[in-house]
């Protein structure tokens, strides 16, 4: 997985949008104004935060040496995950979504029913 691709997946979430809130090397993902995934653009290799369940959090970082707490972030509730080949790609797809489905899930119920529309 690349930073494209990365990009691309993260903003195909209904609801989904990109920014710089923290300057031009950190791009944010958030959807109903709440972050689901960020990631550095000068970071190499290339990582993510997301945020995770807390006990698959602990349970991922004890599987996969790439998964580690969340870097300035609650790490009782952000992972960030190391792309460098050793985590399918379609694993962190399932933890992006995982992320996803966690911030919408805490959203108010007008925002969830129009991210269904």
């Amino acid at each position: 997985m690349n930073i494209e691709t990365l990009r691309d997946y993260c903003l195909s979430k209904p609801g989904a949008t990109e920014s710089f809130p923290f300057g031009p090397e950190t791009l944010v993902f958030k959807v109903g104004g709440k972050v689901f995934a960020l990631t550095s653009l000068d970071a190499s290799p290339l990582s993510v935060n997301l945020k995770c369940d807390p006990e698959l959090a602990v349970q991922l970082r004890e599987e996969y040496d790439a998964v580690r707490p969340g870097y300035h972030m609650n790490k009782t509730h952000w992972n960030t995950v190391i792309i460098n080949g050793t985590v399918r790609e379609s694993e962190v797809k399932r933890w992006i979504d995982h992320s996803y489905e966690l911030i919408v899930g805490s959203l108010p119920k007008t925002v969830r029913l129009s991210l269904e529309n």
